[in-house]
């Protein structure tokens, strides 16, 4: 948890010390900018190929070098003179984040009994929340009242006490003998599904979330104090959907899955609708908070499950393609802002999700109408069976 909230805090950082970090190293604004989506579309790359190349190692000694990484680039950071020494940083950060969810997720919940393995992912989960709701907010606040190199360099020693605890405490075993590395039900349909909605999710809600800021002062009319104080409510909304989400997620997988892609529909759609009005403005930024968090949470425990192949694998995929989603949400969203203004990019991202739902729904109407054959299903669980070393 504390390696989760450190690398969420490492990847956003930037984003409130854009500024500083401007005028500090002579750069623009948009320079200081393409840290962060340079950050995004490195792990949307990278995710997928590290995580086949690093399959057999011993998860112990991939996590110790991961948080080895972080520490090292946090203190690059935290001495760099020249925007290329910064980028250089982030980069080594972003490959660390690349491989980190694909590899803690199964390593985590296998240290506990499957039946509650949503909570576990919901507490990995909590922790990122709270990155946006504490870490960043707390970082901003020391690095105007010093310097940005010194919340940059507190991320180092929090790396530090992960890497050492992980590497005293975590048990050293073969990757392919973890309990959590299949899926407990693998189904590649189901997995494909997943891989769809979350990647229309992060897409639509990134399409409008980019814009968010420039949403609540033009069409709702809220000044910047109070738009300050909403994107603080938006974090402790996304923080109290994910909480509430992880304590029901070994109940209710897939419907947990459903209803928080529907709900950042209603919330995108409803802040298009009538985003004017500022009281259904905040009532339906809350909404969309509450989702944003939750959707990420209930794909990656979805991965879990139903991974056709390796739970790493499937993990890396997921956060790859959920990562491509954010920069084309962002992307699209500058599209569609010079022709249909900010509130279209809240439309066009809450029809975007809708599809994510739509989608979602189709396979489990799919399901139903075509279930899989139980011959070919026992079929599959035996292969996959038999392909595990002894041990």
């Amino acid at each position: 948890m504390l390696a989760a909230f450190t690398l969420n805090t490492a990847e956003n950082l930037p984003i409130g010390l854009l500024e500083l970090i401007s005028e500090s190293l002579g750069v623009s604004v948009s320079a200081v900018g393409l840290l962060v989506t340079g950050y995004g579309a490195t792990v949307a790359v990278a995710s997928l190929p590290l995580a086949h190349a690093v399959r057999a190692v011993p998860r112990r000694h991939v996590l110790t070098g991961l948080l080895a990484a972080l520490v090292v680039s946090s203190l690059v950071s935290a001495l760099a003179t020249s925007y290329w020494a910064l980028l250089f940083a982030r980069l080594l950060t972003a490959l660390a984040q690349a491989l980190f969810w694909a590899v803690m997720g199964p390593v985590a919940v296998g240290l506990f009994p499957s039946e509650v393995r949503g909570r576990v992912v919901g507490a990995l989960s909590v922790a990122g929340s709270l990155a946006l709701v504490l870490g960043v907010p707390a970082g901003t606040w020391l690095g105007q009242r010093s310097d940005w190199q010194v919340p940059v360099a507190l991320l180092a020693a929090l790396g530090l006490v992960s890497l050492v605890t992980i590497a005293a405490l975590l048990p050293t075993s073969p990757p392919d003998e973890e309990s959590a590395a299949y899926g407990t039900g693998p189904d590649a349909r189901r997995f494909g599904i997943v891989l769809a909605a979350g990647a229309l999710s992060a897409t639509g809600a990134f399409a409008g979330y980019t814009y968010v800021v420039k949403f609540l002062g033009d069409v709702s009319g809220f000044s910047s104090g109070s738009v300050s104080a909403l994107l603080v409510a938006f974090g402790v909304a996304c923080l109290a959907g994910v909480s509430v989400t992880g304590a029901l997620l070994d109940r209710f997988p897939q419907a947990a899955l459903t209803t928080a892609v529907a709900m950042q529909a209603v919330g995108m759609l409803g802040l298009y609708a009538v985003g004017t009005e500022q009281v259904a403005a905040v009532v339906f930024l809350a909404l969309m908070g509450g989702a944003l968090g939750p959707v990420f949470m209930t794909t990656q425990n979805a991965m879990l499950r139903c991974a056709p192949g390796r739970t790493d694998i499937a993990l890396a995929a997921n956060s790859g393609l959920y990562n491509a989603g954010i920069a084309a949400g962002a992307a699209l969203g500058g599209l569609v802002l010079p022709s249909a203004g900010v509130r279209g990019t809240f439309l066009v991202g809450g029809l975007l999700t809708t599809g994510g739902c739509a989608v979602l729904l189709g396979g489990r109407l799919l399901r139903v109408l075509r279930p899989e054959p139980v011959g070919r299903s026992r079929r599959h669980r035996s292969a996959r069976a038999t392909s595990r070393p002894p041990g």
